[in-house]
């Protein structure tokens, strides 16, 4: 299993309109670098605005950062794009089997290991901010 793509689509979105500041940044062109639909950029970019990563102008063909690149990690993004979902990476299937040895175990067996995944990842994503991908970015050019 895979993290959804929004997280990936966030990044994208904000490295896009610091790249073209000053530039009208709709969400049909910011679809076109995507290659996705626009209804799709308007809604991560919803879930960007509510975690105060980028302003947006009604009617205006625009958005804008709300902070510095240096200043947004890529953990902000994580959690703002899953802010309305379980955020937790792994999910664990329940309901088991309470008389089989796995099924009775097999949950908290795993769940610290769960956790200590998550906290690896979480701390990561919090020291890589949109500054440094977009100089990766450049350095690809």
């Amino acid at each position: 299993m895979a993290i959804n793509t929004r997280f990936s689509v966030g990044i994208h979105i904000l490295a896009y309109i610091e790249i073209n500041a000053g530039v009208a940044t709709s969400s049909e062109n910011i679809a076109k670098s995507v290659n996705t639909n626009a209804a799709v950029i308007r809604k991560i970019m919803g879930m960007l605005k509510k975690a105060d990563l980028i302003q947006v102008r009604p009617g205006i063909a625009g958005a804008s950062l709300a902070r510095s690149i240096s200043e947004i990690t890529l953990f902000d993004i994580y959690r703002a794009v899953n802010a309305s979902n379980d955020s937790e990476l792994f999910n664990m299937h329940k309901n088991t089997d309470p008389d089989c040895t796995i099924g009775s175990n097999l949950e908290t067996t795993l769940e610290p290991i769960f956790i200590t995944a998550q906290n690896a990842l979480e701390k990561a994503l919090q020291n890589v901010t949109i500054a440094d991908i977009i100089d990766v970015i450049y350095t690809k050019q």
